[in-house]
């Protein structure tokens, strides 16, 4: 209660009957404590009875199942229209209450046989003497949005190719720069509700200084116009916003994450949430 600190021999007062309906069972004050300035402000320590106050796991996730589940499975995919590039399907699949359902699918035909991955997206960073550490992105006009992108380098993998191969001569051909690979993420799905395209994430260190990367000269195929950005990762979501302010540009979720991660992995709350009133 406010107005009481824990001294030597501190009992503490029995707690409130809303906790029993927060946690679900009795429970007893272990700890009452200030970790602020203010006196009316405390954290209560809570432990169940007979626990011994052991360490428990938090809970990740719940499952929640129907009951009589049924395995959710594909029935069976029609191909309803094929271009050179991508496909559209339509896909018959029985939900959890054993219902079968119809989605429209859409899928890439450059798959290679026995590959569950499309291509690659490079997360590269270079590095230079007495300058900031900067991502490397590209922008470039996509039809489908009507609109220019900002993105990071990316392609699909080659057949008998190696993601970080892949990786490393995709930057060469977008943007110039060469650099060494420092790690691979696992597949993962881009937009699992409208098709199931994956991709594999590469980083990829630059050395700013290595002669090759002074003065880049990017090797684009015939039809590509990519213009290559450089932005500090230190104000990354800053300059990112600043253009969407100043051109009509659409940015690529990914990098936007990317960078929306860094702001909160660098930044401090003014107030613990546990604080605010």
């Amino acid at each position: 209660p406010p107005g009481n600190r824990p001294e030597r021999g501190f009992r503490a007062p029995p707690p409130p009957p809303e906790l029993k309906k927060t946690f679900g069972r009795e429970v007893s004050v272990l700890r009452l404590r200030s970790f602020t300035r203010n006196p009316n402000i405390h954290c209560i320590c809570l432990c169940y009875p007979n626990d011994n106050i052991k360490y428990r796991p938090p809970v990740t996730s719940v499952k929640m199942e129907p009951a009589n589940q049924t395995c959710q499975t594909i029935v069976k995919e029609e191909v309803l229209m094929k271009g050179k590039w991508a496909q559209l399907l339509q896909t018959t699949y029985v939900d959890p209450t054993g219902k079968t359902r119809v989605w429209e699918t859409v899928k890439r035909t450059t798959r290679k046989p026995n590959s569950k991955c499309d291509g690659v997206a490079v997360l590269a960073v270079l590095k230079k003497t007495l300058h900031y550490d900067c991502l490397i992105m590209v922008k470039q006009f996509r039809p489908p949005m009507g609109c220019y992108c900002l993105e990071l380098p990316a392609g699909l993998i080659d057949d008998g190719e190696t993601a970080e191969g892949a990786a490393l001569r995709e930057l060469l051909e977008e943007t110039g720069y060469r650099g060494e690979v420092s790690c691979t993420t696992p597949v993962v799905c881009l937009d699992p509700g409208l098709t199931n395209c994956t991709m594999q994430y590469v980083s990829v260190n630059i050395n700013g200084d290595d002669s090759h990367n002074i003065k880049p000269k990017q090797q684009l195929d015939d039809g590509e116009f990519v213009e290559v950005i450089l932005i500090p990762l230190n104000e990354l979501r800053k300059k990112i916003d600043e253009m969407l302010q100043a051109e009509n540009i659409m940015v690529d979720a990914r990098v936007y994450i990317y960078a929306l991660g860094l702001t909160h992995a660098t930044s401090k709350p003014d107030v613990l949430p546990v604080l605010k009133a």
